[in-house]
């Protein structure tokens, strides 16, 4: 085989764009052990794909078939669930209870403003009437 059809082979299987019959006639060539000398280093390679290829495993593969249980994890959601409408009732009751509080301080402010401006009218009648007794006094 031509030692330059090799060397365009080999420059194809680095940048991976050999077909199955160009690798099998690489793998040919540097297994024959006549290999060109500044292709040395490549021949190592190529023996060890052949001899990984051989390689088998004779551990046991044990697969994990227990299932897991999602029992527990919808128990989990569940109380969650309730927690959080626990918290979502009591957060709106609370509100109430400050719409409330806050509508009783508004009656209350109106009831104060409203005798306040009570007063106000009743003190204006007393400021005319004193200033009819001054008007009256000050003339005799």
């Amino acid at each position: 085989m031509e030692l330059s059809r090799i060397e365009q082979l080999l420059e194809k299987y680095l940048n991976a764009e050999t077909s199955l019959q160009e690798e099998a006639t690489l793998k040919n060539y540097f297994s024959s052990g006549n290999v060109a000398p500044h292709l040395q280093e490549y021949e190592a390679m190529f023996s060890y794909f052949a001899f990984s290829k051989e390689e088998t495993s004779t551990k046991p593969i044990q697969l994990n078939t227990k299932k897991k249980s999602w029992r527990w994890m919808s128990v989990a959601a569940s109380v969650m669930l309730l927690i959080s409408g626990a918290f979502m009732v009591n957060s709106y009751l609370e509100e109430q209870k400050v719409k409330e509080q806050y509508a009783e301080v508004m009656n209350t402010l109106k009831l104060l403003s409203t005798n306040l401006n009570k007063g106000n009218e009743a003190m204006a009648s007393l400021y005319v009437y004193e200033d009819t007794v001054n008007k009256i006094l000050k003339t005799k």
